[in-house]
């Protein structure tokens, strides 16, 4: 397994606590703080809020951190990092490759004298 596997595997779990943590939360005042009722359960209302707060800013920083790490862990074996033209360039062979007239060389007439 590789480590960007294990980098999705706990990005989906962070994710999937993530919506539940905001799902729970009610920004009218119900959500799970209307359902406990009483303020002796679970340290009352506010520290019920509090928590939901900070596990919320908690697990949106880690998963933040965990897609940062992710691409930095990512070996690009899927993506196109080469250059086809040069390695075509670098393989062609001589009976493959188009020829290319040479100019001439521009030397001179031989002087010959005339008898």
């Amino acid at each position: 397994m590789s480590t960007f596997s294990i980098f999705l595997v706990l990005i989906t779990i962070v994710c999937f606590l993530l919506i539940v943590v905001i799902m729970v939360q009610n920004p009218k005042g119900g959500g799970l703080s209307s359902t406990i009722g009483g303020s002796q359960m679970l340290g009352g209302v506010q520290k019920t809020t509090d928590f939901l707060d900070k596990s919320t800013w908690t697990l949106a920083t880690i998963l933040i951190a965990l897609i940062l790490l992710s691409s930095l862990s990512f070996t690009g074996t899927l993506s196109d990092t080469d250059s086809k033209i040069i390695d075509n360039m670098g393989t062609a062979t001589p009976s493959t490759t188009t020829p290319v007239a040479v100019p001439a060389q521009n030397t001179p007439a031989a002087t010959n004298p005339v008898k």
